[in-house]
């Protein structure tokens, strides 16, 4: 599986973004696809994941209410909505991919950079 992040940007705090990841390779159906942050000097941590069929979807605590996943399976894309953006949303943001049957993320793409001013 190749992932390609895009749509980070510089934001005032408030506005809002959509991250995209778009997938390609063989049996997608069989992935889940999720998106992850790295801000400076922190551990990247775990932000929303989706699967392709079932629309099984999870979030991180924090980011519930104001982050939204989808998926467009016709364009193999996968979307991070990012509404109210606060300083401390700013991070580098990944896309990832891991197989329905493990835990393990084995697949990254390049990271997007958002960057929320004050």
């Amino acid at each position: 599986v190749q992932l390609q992040a895009s749509g980070g940007g510089l934001v005032q705090a408030g506005g809002s973004l959509r991250l995209s990841c778009l997938a390609s390779g063989r049996r997608l159906s069989a992935y889940v696809t999720g998106w992850f942050r790295q801000a400076p000097g922190k551990e990247r941590e775990f932000v929303a994941a989706i699967t392709w069929s079932g629309g099984r979807i999870e979030y991180e605590d924090s980011v519930k209410g104001r982050f939204t996943i989808s998926r467009d399976n016709a364009k193999n894309t996968v979307y991070l909505q990012i509404n109210s953006l606060k300083p401390e949303d700013t991070a580098v943001y990944y896309c990832a991919a891991r197989a329905i049957v493990t835990m393990e993320y084995g697949f990254w793409g390049q990271g997007t950079l958002v960057t929320v001013s004050s």
